[in-house]
């Protein structure tokens, strides 16, 4: 897809991500919206997948493990537009026996979802089986993940970063969502980071830094990405973005990261995205 389709379809996206929330008055808008972006350009642009043939082994293919899981709005809308099950689907969100439950599951066999997940911390240990299972099988398919700020608060994660270093596992592309919020606040306030892009080169990964709602240059550092790989080294990305981003009142704070939006804010959103093709 050229720019002004990806555009397109992750304004759609976000309309789906505000609907689909306010619909059941659960889930988390506010990562979901910052990530639409990454996620359209990913699925659309980089990754090489069959939405048509979903498999849980994806031979051949790119996989992705969506470690903070609670944003599965975006993920379930992005999947949908695909092709990987209807996007009329996503108008059972969080329903009593829906195939999209809060946090992605694999009990129903949803096409696109590989591995539960929604426990923080355990996304990039489940991609890194996956990504040695590849090398082993001289499979040339690779893996990405997306992880949130917060979720780095979790100590799994520099064991799983550790590991991928030491065994040189790169056929790997991990991102974080920096978007500088979690449930409770500032992640600055909450548990400081530090210096994020030292940490992962202490670690041993090449890392990237972009802003995640400029097309132009989420493809360029993908690409970049891509680039680096088979050269005995992990590559992280740095995604700067913005909780709630596309939504004006939902920006600039924490406090839309697990709240859904009421009828009105429903409607003053929905006037802020254009529909440009079609409400599921």
């Amino acid at each position: 897809m050229e720019i002004k389709e990806l555009e397109r379809l992750a304004t759609q996206t976000r309309r789906d991500i505000v609907r689909m929330v306010a619909a059941v008055s659960s889930g988390h808008p506010g990562g979901s919206l910052g990530c639409t972006d990454f996620l359209t350009v990913l699925y659309n642009r980089v990754m090489k997948h069959d939405p048509s043939n979903f498999t849980m082994d994806a031979i051949d293919e790119d996989v992705f493990y969506l470690s903070n899981g609670h944003i599965s709005p975006v993920w379930y809308s992005v999947l949908a537009r695909c092709g990987y099950f209807p996007v009329s689907e996503l108008a059972t969100f969080r329903k009593i026996g829906s195939r999209l439950q809060g946090h992605p599951s694999t009990d129903k066999n949803l096409p696109g979802i590989r591995a539960a997940s929604g426990s923080l911390g355990q996304g990039l240990s489940m991609a890194l089986g996956t990504a040695e299972t590849k090398r082993l099988n001289n499979d040339k398919g690779i893996v990405y993940t997306l992880h949130g700020d917060g979720e780095l608060q979790e100590g799994q994660i520099w064991e799983a970063a550790m590991y991928a270093a030491a065994k040189k596992v790169d056929n790997i592309i991990a991102t974080i969502d920096y978007n500088g919020r979690q449930i409770d606040g500032d992640v600055e306030d909450v548990l400081s980071l530090g210096n994020l892009a030292q940490k992962w080169q202490a670690f041993g990964w090449d890392v990237l830094e972009m802003d995640g709602h400029n097309y132009e240059e989420i493809i360029k550092t993908l690409d970049l990405a891509k680039s680096k790989l088979g050269n005995g080294k992990p590559v992280v990305i740095l995604m700067k973005t913005e909780m709630g981003q596309g939504v004006d009142y939902m920006m600039g704070t924490h406090k839309w990261h697990g709240s859904a939006p009421n009828a009105e804010q429903l409607e003053s959103a929905l006037q802020q995205l254009e529909e440009t093709i079609g409400d599921y």
